[in-house]
């Protein structure tokens, strides 16, 4: 029987030889994008409800990884499709397997709320503009965060935070803007997507922040943003893998200049390339450590308690920073050959350079996990 990690693997070679193609187009191919929905790469994270597979979160980052190794672009795009899905499991079952069950449909968006809905009876009116909707060219549907405002004022909840819901609406229905150029993760077609006065029906919105999951499974007891700085860091872990492995290819065959030996057989290359993957393979491990130890609290016990949750944050963004310093060794040890356009280690060490720009894996997430290893009160809704 064909699993999702077979699908990925069998799809990877197909995506890494389309690279380039991908990254001149600045999106994701049509015809690759739904030959990869129709493998169920872009489902993965579902519920069973609604004929999804809800895979577990160890094999649904997996996949993600190995399709960023063939490239970080496609591997985003995928990311963001399997992340955008998981608001199915807040919406009424009904109304998640009319929006998410055809097996052709790709989902997208964008969690932050850019945009403001004003509550009717039975709808909410949006208007917003949106940044990095990333792969939205291919969706057949689009979320957008909005506050909720109230004659023109944010509508804030007790405790004085401002209320805000995902919305979904079909992507027919939005103003998709071209302004995505840009150093790294050339082909995601991050652009922008704006709506005006669009009417979005109550029950296709849905707070990820204060609802609780319609679904029951396992995999909806994780954290959504922390699925997100996971699937982010599978991208990079996946990106910066494929790095190493180009620059084990090109030392075999290269002499630097001045040098009557190959690159591989250089004593310092072996020792930066050996401590590179030392920290590479203790960062993955620690990563899906992480993710294991969460997953299995998921399931015993219905949620994944405050540590867990610290845990799966750090892991992530220490498997993006450091694998954005991994493929960084690597373009520096390829020396003169890693600058051109024709080797695969520029567009690595781009992609790993704006992936790692990301808010949900940047250098301040150092500073919210470590609050909450120093036992300190922390809000574990940024978690």
């Amino acid at each position: 029987m064909t699993t999702i990690l077979d699908a990925a693997r069998r799809l990877r070679p197909t995506i890494a030889a389309r690279a380039q193609e991908i990254e001149t187009a600045r999106r994701l191919p049509a015809d690759l994008a739904a030959e990869m929905a129709a493998a169920g790469l872009f489902r993965m994270g579902l519920p069973r409800e609604i004929g999804g597979p809800e895979c577990d979160p160890a094999t649904l980052l997996e996949a993600i990884e190995i399709i960023g190794d063939a490239d970080a672009s496609a591997g985003w795009c995928t990311m963001i499709a399997v992340t955008s899905g998981l608001t199915a499991a807040y919406l009424e079952t009904d109304v998640a397997r009319a929006i998410f069950s055809p097996a052709h449909v790709i989902a997208g968006g964008v969690f932050a709320p850019m945009g403001r809905a004003v509550e009717n009876d039975d709808c909410f009116m949006l208007t917003g503009k949106w940044q990095w909707a990333s792969g939205s060219a291919n969706c057949h549907w689009l979320g957008g965060g909005a506050l909720i405002v109230d004659e023109g004022a944010v509508r804030t909840s007790a405790d004085g935070a401002p209320k805000a819901r995902m919305l979904l609406f079909p992507a027919s229905s939005a103003t998709l803007i071209d302004s995505w150029h840009v150093a790294g993760l050339c082909g995601t077609g991050s652009g922008e997507m704006a709506v005006t006065n669009l009417r979005v029906p109550k029950s296709h919105s849905a707070s990820i922040a204060t609802d609780r999951p319609v679904a029951r499974g396992a995999l909806y007891a994780f954290p959504i943003f922390g699925l997100l700085a996971l699937g982010i860091a599978a991208v990079m872990l996946g990106n910066a893998g494929a790095a190493i492995r180009d620059l084990v290819e090109l030392a075999g065959g290269k002499k630097p200049q001045g040098s009557t030996r190959l690159l591989a057989e250089r004593a310092t290359a072996q020792a930066t390339l050996a401590e590179t993957v030392a920290k590479f393979r203790a960062a993955r491990a620690f990563y899906y450590e992480a993710v294991d130890r969460a997953w299995r609290s998921a399931r015993t016990n219905g949620e994944v308690l405050l540590d867990e949750r610290v845990a799966l944050r750090l892991a992530a963004t220490h498997a993006v920073r450091t694998s954005a310093e991994a493929t960084r060794a690597m373009c520096d040890l390829g020396g003169g050959s890693s600058v051109f356009l024709s080797s695969p280690l520029q567009r690595r060490f781009r992609d790993a350079f704006v992936g790692a720009q990301h808010m949900m894996i940047a250098p301040q997430t150092y500073e919210l996990t470590g609050r909450a290893l120093m036992g300190l009160k922390t809000d574990a809704g940024f978690l």
